[in-house]
């Protein structure tokens, strides 16, 4: 009983993290209506931000986070401007191309810049002790606390400022349809790199928890963490902000039972078999919803 307890939780710390890297995905492709497959190298690039400000610079772990924060939000607005806004009215085969290029283009750029060697990544939570339950039996580690409590401070945050704030209103707006919203007035090239820059902000985040979990950090990082979180976020819904935070949990809990219970091999196909099932019978996923278009 004990051993489904602690996989339950560290399902839900590892689904955490994989729904805070989705809602970037879901948000980018819900309002502009494009996949964009170098996020899952932004997270790369905030967990060695973050790397180089505790572990060179000596700076404070919170400090460190800030920094990632910061320079993957410049990141991310940079990376649309340059690459994307250029691609606006082309084919979407064309931005596909184009984000795989950006994302070769950030992972060889961190080869060049930090080397292939692997870095051990320092904890953030050094002072926090692990919760004892049961009478000892149960621990739940202080980064996973600090992981799920990240998780549902940043999903409500980002649901209250979608439904009450003005740039969130002008994001729906753009998101129904980008000629209408631009005819009343909304700046949808400045909608769309806020959008960006909060996906970029929100993958820095998930890449201090990752590697905070997880030490090991290399130039490719956020590769696979970004294509789980990507199908995280098809599994709830893309486009739906409950759905990607849904999604990511679930999808972190499978793939801890199928580690622990069936196959560590096998547990990423087993993840991604259980996708293919859902969309066969839901194809827009748990959350999403069928829209109708007239032609």
């Amino acid at each position: 009983m004990m051993g489904i307890l602690s996989n339950l939780i560290s399902g839900i710390s590892l689904g955490s993290i994989y729904a805070i890297i989705a809602l970037g995905y879901t948000m980018v492709y819900g309002i502009a209506k494009m996949l964009n497959f170098a996020h899952g190298d932004v997270i790369m690039v905030g967990a060695y931000i973050c790397y180089c400000a505790i572990s060179y610079l000596g700076l404070p772990p919170l400090v460190g986070i800030v920094m990632a924060i910061c320079v993957c939000t410049v990141l991310g607005i940079v990376i649309e401007g340059l690459a994307y806004k250029p691609l606006r009215s082309a084919p979407s085969l064309a931005v596909l191309i184009t984000a795989i290029g950006v994302s070769y283009f950030l992972q060889n750029s961190a080869l060049l810049i930090w080397k292939s060697d692997p870095k051990v990544f320092p904890s953030i939570v050094k002072s926090m002790q692990p919760v004892q339950l049961f009478g000892g039996q149960l621990a739940i580690s202080g980064i996973t606390i600090v992981t799920v409590l990240c998780c549902v401070v940043v999903m409500t945050c980002l649901t209250l400022f979608i439904s009450k704030s003005k740039t969130g209103k002008a994001m729906r707006a753009v998101s129904e349809d980008k000629v209408a919203a631009q005819l009343m007035g909304i700046n949808v090239n400045g909608t769309i790199s806020v959008t960006f820059a909060i996906g970029s902000g929100l993958a820095a985040v998930a890449g201090v928890l990752l590697c905070s979990a997880y030490p090991t950090l290399i130039p490719t990082t956020g590769a696979m963490p970004g294509i789980k979180a990507f199908t995280a976020a098809v599994f709830g819904g893309i486009g739906s902000i409950p759905g990607a935070m849904l999604g990511g949990i679930l999808l972190g809990i499978i793939e801890l039972f199928a580690k622990s219970y069936i196959s560590t091999q096998f547990s990423d196909a087993i993840v991604f078999a259980v996708l293919i099932i859902v969309l066969l019978i839901k194809p827009t996923g748990l959350l999403g919803k069928k829209v109708s278009e007239k032609v």
